[in-house]
């Protein structure tokens, strides 16, 4: 295009309109406007990044295979692409010993809180549909995912599904500033609402503002109405901080998520709630904290001095002490 008059106007044009189209969707929240758009958008883009992850690996396998492709640089083109393969087959070992570690640990713990769930893997992060801290998933509509239901893996809460298209989802993460859950502390059954705070701690708040909190503290999700967008029992995480009570109505704290959510990879949808809250029974057990070992010295009497009579007839065996009686009792009868 050339460099015109109309050009530049056109421009600023489309930069005005994209900048309207972001206030819009911000402010509209769940509700927005564009939610339309953004569903169609899942639709047609979510098959290209399922294609796309699908073919990372052999490209990868493949880049081996076209360099130093001359005459004089046969031997080392076959060198560097054994090579390759070489690291590619040890790095899918890793990667799907890690796989299986995750599966099994998910499953663990939807059997701990009877989940019905639909397992999925990361296949995109970041701004694909919006500005948020998302995660598109390769299942979608097909595979019985609706909006709002609850994300988790292993570890614990990863979030909930906003956005759902045939064969993908987006997954609005549980650091996210806009995400909230209710929670329930456990033991103490304290009920509060868990705020995202990007790559910083979550922010609770506890309706108790005189809840007796302290760190290591754990929390579950409360559960919602109808279980959606979120089941009752999944871990959220443990409290690591407490804001001094200033005798108000609420009380914050801070929580460490279980979840890691810059190495997102297997995750699970819950389909089908349990049919009892689980409470705390998701929850890992504690480590049980080692004995502690006491060690008694008794320090050694001062240089020079010798240990009275009462310490050495305590430092002595009782029968040693019972022969000396009996020597001084026998020496006694045998004096005329």
């Amino acid at each position: 295009m050339r460099d015109t008059r109309e050009s530049r106007l056109l421009l600023v044009l489309l930069i005005a309109i994209a900048f309207a189209l972001i206030t819009v969707d911000i402010r509209g929240g769940q509700e927005s406007p564009v939610d339309g758009a953004r569903q169609a958008a899942a639709a047609v883009f979510g098959p290209v990044e399922n294609g796309v992850a699908a073919a990372v690996d052999p490209v990868g396998n493949a880049i081996g295979a076209v360099r130093d492709s001359g005459e004089r640089h046969t031997r080392i083109a076959a060198l560097e692409k054994e090579n390759a393969e070489l690291k590619a087959e040890l790095g899918s070992d890793d990667r799907n010993r890690n796989r299986v570690r995750e599966l099994d640990s998910m499953l663990r713990t939807a059997g701990a809180g009877q989940y019905g769930i639909k397992g999925a893997q990361v296949i995109a992060i970041g701004a694909a549909q919006g500005f948020s801290w998302t995660v598109t998933i390769d299942i979608g509509a097909r595979d019985g995912v609706r909006r709002d239901m609850t994300v988790l893996n292993g570890a614990g809460l990863v979030g909930r599904v906003t956005t759902v298209g045939p064969s993908t989802a987006t997954v609005l993460l549980a650091n996210d500033p806009d995400f909230t859950v209710g929670t329930r502390m456990e033991k103490t059954d304290e009920l509060g609402f868990a705020t995202g705070q990007g790559d910083q701690p979550l922010l609770v708040q506890l309706l108790n503002g005189k809840a007796k909190v302290k760190p290591g503290d754990r929390l579950v999700t409360f559960g919602s109405s109808g279980d959606k967008p979120f089941v009752p029992g999944v871990p959220v995480g443990e409290i690591v901080r407490v804001d001094p009570a200033g005798g108000g109505l609420t009380r914050n704290v801070y929580v460490r998520p279980y979840v890691g959510f810059t190495k997102l990879d297997i995750v699970g949808v819950v389909v089908q709630a349990p049919r009892s809250d689980p409470r705390d029974m998701v929850l890992p057990q504690k480590p049980k904290p080692a004995p502690t070992v006491t060690v008694t010295v008794t320090p050694p009497p001062p240089d020079g001095q010798q240990p009275n009579a009462q310490q050495q007839n305590q430092g002595q065996k009782p029968d040693q002490g019972q022969n000396q009686q009996d020597q001084g009792q026998d020496q006694g009868d045998a004096t005329p």
